[in-house]
């Protein structure tokens, strides 16, 4: 049933190697982007068949390991190149190659016309590549070998315009903060192995197989150093506090990356590896303390900078910041299942949402360029009423927004509102419920205020470029507005596969999750004095979260539809409180003056003060003393016959009489 599973990360390798080395040679973009996109779809259908297979077998029997063949073998250490098949492993792969196609798809509108066109689709197909080893490998090394990978791509596709300077320096951040993130990675393989190998004599590092020896390890000591090391790879990777930087400066790399790599897949690979690990984290409950803290706070932190934000791009780079943060929330509360939905759903709004404004930063682009003006296309100060000349993109868009602000019955309300429902109602932290819910609850408001402040600057009002530029706004071309139609569909039902049990229903998601989450919801259960809420409290909660997304809309339509003078007004009234979320709070500042600046000086330091002073010094100290003897050596080589005869007759005289006094 599962023996064609190696063609999903086939497929999307064969694209690379093409384009990679022969889409140069091919230069027809069509032909390229059809090979790129085709070599995604494949995948995508064959992830459908797996899916279904894996419906078709009961509950129980929802695992499989598939192993194409040994990788490394030392000793009693053995890691295969294998694929682990369950429930957990779909859904990802389900995401990863349904909106990857759709953005391949996209791009070939897109990408029209740029320079490099076939590097753009080779990378993007390496990408696919890499995330679907990191989401299938049924081992921790070949995760990391997928993680690395996709971490390598990002690279390469943020700094993809290597002309600009933000590009390539934003690029080199991407790498350079997630090396950070993966050093914490390596340290919590090393340790889980060498804890399993030296204190029980089991030396794996299969995913299976650390969830069959779970209650080998105790609740808490080295298992929460174990999963605070895996916590510091998935920070980098999945841009939470303190090393999520990266994530808004990554918005120079073209848009399709954006929607791709930084909003619906690569990001999320921190929150996979968790529920990945969930037998794990389960152990340390001071590590899910700290998981649920970063996670509220980074939700709350991001939103409150995105609220203030002007690029287009920049607003749902802080969103995904924000979005990434509930979904540690919810793995932080071991509401794993909950996690992994918000995680869909957001794949679903928040690509629509980047592919969106990609298609208005394409139209004003090519409208600003006919008009030869030099105002920013992504700057939404310079757009306003392109309701009207892209209706298409703006229907989507606005479908996509509510999704996101948690509006019932789009999806983001089912998944958000079920994770500020376990924040308030778990058994792992107490009286810290109230200020995870509390921390969800302000983000979501704020989510729903700077969204719409999106929507009504960019689609609502006047339309703020000049009348010639106006001229040229167009809506994009069908292969650009086609996925955006089929990402605004699943945004507004993808929430109905987990809507919760108190409307009446089973929830499917949470149901076809079990086998993965099962044993650790009952060592949750087992460990902590469950409260049983009445269903009127969770109804009662639910009307909150409706309504304080509620209350965020009103907010922004108040100060953007109806009275236009107030953003001004309340920046004059708290200039310095405008200041610090414009400024994103001076955070990489800081950074820069503690870190980045120090780094930089002790590195220029050991460069002209210890390199060039000490180790040139030397070098150069002794050249010259070798050329120094060599200037006084040369004066005893005259060329003449008798000198040199006189030099032998020393020499003898004194071999001679060294051997007759020694």
């Amino acid at each position: 049933m599962f023996d064609n599973i190696w063609l999903i990360p086939l497929f999307p390798l064969i694209g690379f190697l093409i384009n990679g080395l022969g889409g140069k040679a091919i230069k027809e973009e069509k032909l390229i982007g059809g090979i790129g996109s085709l070599a995604v779809l494949g995948s995508f259908a064959v992830s459908c068949e797996t899916l279904f297979g894996l419906l078709s077998l009961p509950a129980g029997e929802r695992v499989h390991n598939v192993t194409l063949f040994t990788w490394i073998k030392a000793g009693t250490f053995q890691a295969d190149v294998a694929f682990l098949i369950d429930p957990l492993s779909c859904v990802m792969l389900m995401v990863v190659t349904g909106v990857g196609f759709l953005i391949h798809l996209y791009s070939i509108g897109y990408m029209h016309g740029e320079e490099g066109f076939y590097r753009f689709f080779s990378y993007l197909n390496l990408f696919t590549f890499s995330m679907l080893l990191l989401v299938m490998g049924n081992n921790l090394l070949l995760m990391f070998v997928g993680w690395e990978g996709v971490g390598l791509c990002s690279y390469l596709l943020i700094g993809y315009y290597f002309h600009k300077k933000s590009a390539c320096d934003a690029g080199k951040k991407a790498f350079v903060m997630n090396r950070v993130g993966d050093f914490g990675f390596l340290l919590g393989i090393f340790t889980l192995y060498w804890y399993l190998g030296q204190n029980h004599g089991i030396w794996t590092i299969r995913f299976t197989d650390l969830a069959s020896h779970a209650e080998l390890l105790p609740v808490g000591g080295v298992v929460t150093l174990i999963t605070l090391f895996f916590f510091l790879g998935a920070t980098g990777k999945s841009a939470q506090i303190p090393l999520y930087t990266w994530l808004p400066d990554a918005m120079e790399g073209p848009t399709p990356v954006s929607a791709l790599i930084h909003a619906a897949t690569m990001v999320t690979a921190g929150v996979y590896m968790i529920a990945r690990m969930n037998f794990l984290f389960i152990r340390a409950p001071e590590t899910m303390l700290v998981v649920a803290l970063v996670g509220g706070a980074t939700a709350l932190f991001a939103a409150t900078i995105g609220t203030a934000q002007n690029d287009i791009k920049r607003v749902l780079a802080y969103s995904t910041v924000s979005q990434l943060g509930y979904m540690f929330l919810a793995m932080g509360v071991g509401a794993f299942s909950a996690g992994i939905f918000h995680l869909m759903t957001h794949a679903f709004f928040k690509a629509c949402l980047f592919l969106g404004s990609g298609a208005v930063i394409h139209s004003m682009h090519y409208a600003l360029h006919h008009a030869h003006s030099e105002d920013d296309p992504q700057d939404m100060r310079n757009m306003g009423g392109l309701k009207e000349q892209m209706p298409k993109t703006y229907w989507t868009f606005l479908v996509a927004t509510i999704a996101i602000a948690g509006i019932p019955p789009f999806a983001g309300f089912f998944s958000k509102d079920e994770i500020l429902w376990q924040a308030f109602s778990n058994p792992l932290h107490g009286k810290l419920n109230w200020l995870l819910w509390g921390c969800g609850a302000a983000a979501a408001l704020l989510t729903a205020f700077y969204m719409f402040r999106l929507v009504f600057m960019t689609f609502h009002g006047q339309c703020r470029i000049t009348p010639k530029a106006r001229e040229h706004l167009h809506e994009s071309p069908m292969v650009i507005v086609l996925p955006l139609i089929v990402l605004a569909f699943l945004s507004a039902v993808g929430g109905f596969f987990g809507m919760p049990k108190l409307f009446g229903v089973a929830n499917m998601f949470e149901g076809f999750l079990a086998p993965v989450f099962n044993l650790s919801e009952e060592q949750m259960k087992a460990g902590h004095e469950i409260v049983q809420h009445s269903h009127q409290l969770e109804w009662g909660m639910m009307g909150m979260s409706i309504g304080i997304a509620a209350i965020g809309i009103v907010i922004a339509f108040i100060m953007y539809i109806k009275d236009t003078t107030l953003p001004g007004r309340f920046t004059t009234a708290f200039p310095v409180l405008h200041r610090l979320v414009y400024n994103k709070w001076y955070v990489d500042e800081i950074y820069d003056f503690l870190i980045v600046n120090p780094c930089k000086a002790f590195s220029r330091f050991l460069w002209k003060g210890f390199d060039v002073v000490v180790v040139d010094g030397l070098v150069n100290a002794l050249a010259t003393l070798v050329m120094g003897a060599s200037r006084q050596l040369k004066n005893i080589q005259t060329g003449y016959v008798h000198n040199y005869a006189l030099s032998m007759a020393i020499g003898v005289v004194v071999i001679v009489a060294c051997y007759m006094f020694r």
